[in-house]
C-alpha cells in the first residue's frame, strides 16, 4: 500500500488555489447579502419617510407669531406615531379652490365641540343657536386672527382634507432668542 501525501510540488496550481477561491466566494456571498439586507433596510426606510412626512414652507401671516414667513415644518400624517388629531395641534390641509395651495392652521374644536361665539363662521346666523362641529371634522383657525383665513371663512375640514400634523418647527434654521438683563 502506497502512502498518499501532499506534495505541494507536485499538486498543479488549480488544486492549490481551488480550496482558497470557494472559501474568499463564500466570504463574498456573505458581506454582499449582509449589504443587500442594509440596502434593503434602507430603502424602506427612505419609502417610509416619503410617504408619511412632508416638508412645508410657511406662506403669510396667518400664523404668526408662532411662525414666520419663510419657516419651515415637517408634517406627519402617521398618526398612529404621532398621535391623532386633537384640539391644539398644528396642521397644514389642502386648499379647496386653490389647487397646490395649502394652509397651515391650529385646530381649535373637534367634532363634537361647540364654537364659541367669537370664533363662529362668517355664513352662520347666531339666530340658528350655537354652531357645533360635524363628527370626523375639525375647525381650524390661525393664531393672527385679524388676518388668516380659516374656518371662519371656509368652514370646518374633514381629515382627508388635512395633510398632515405638524411635528418640527423651523428645522435646519437658526432659532433667534432674545436675551434680557433682569432690572433692580
Amino acid at each position: 500500500m502506497t502512502d498518499l501525501k501532499y506534495n505541494p510540488h507536485k499538486a498543479s496550481s488549480e488544486e492549490i488555489m481551488a480550496p482558497r477561491e470557494k472559501r474568499s466566494s463564500k466570504k463574498k456571498k456573505v458581506v454582499v447579502t449582509g449589504f443587500t439586507i442594509f440596502l434593503l433596510c434602507v430603502l424602506v426606510f427612505v419609502i417610509f419617510l416619503s410617504q408619511n412626512f412632508t416638508t412645508v414652507e410657511v406662506k403669510g401671516p396667518s400664523m404668526e407669531p408662532t411662525f414666520r414667513e419663510k419657516d419651515h415644518v415637517l408634517t406627519s400624517k402617521a398618526y398612529w406615531l404621532v398621535g391623532d388629531l386633537k384640539r391644539g395641534d398644528i396642521v397644514v390641509l389642502r386648499s379647496r379652490d386653490k389647487a397646490g395651495d395649502y394652509y397651515i392652521k391650529r385646530i381649535n374644536r373637534v367634532g363634537g365641540e361647540v364654537v364659541d361665539f367669537i370664533n363662529l363662521p362668517d355664513s352662520y346666523s347666531i339666530t340658528s343657536g350655537e354652531f357645533v362641529v360635524p363628527e370626523g371634522e375639525y375647525y381650524v383657525l390661525g393664531d393672527n386672527r385679524p388676518v388668516s383665513e380659516d374656518s371662519r371663512a371656509f368652514g370646518p375640514v374633514k381629515k382627508s382634507e388635512i395633510i398632515g400634523k405638524v411635528v418640527i418647527i423651523r428645522f435646519g434654521f437658526p432659532v433667534s432668542a432674545t436675551i434680557t438683563s433682569p432690572t433692580n
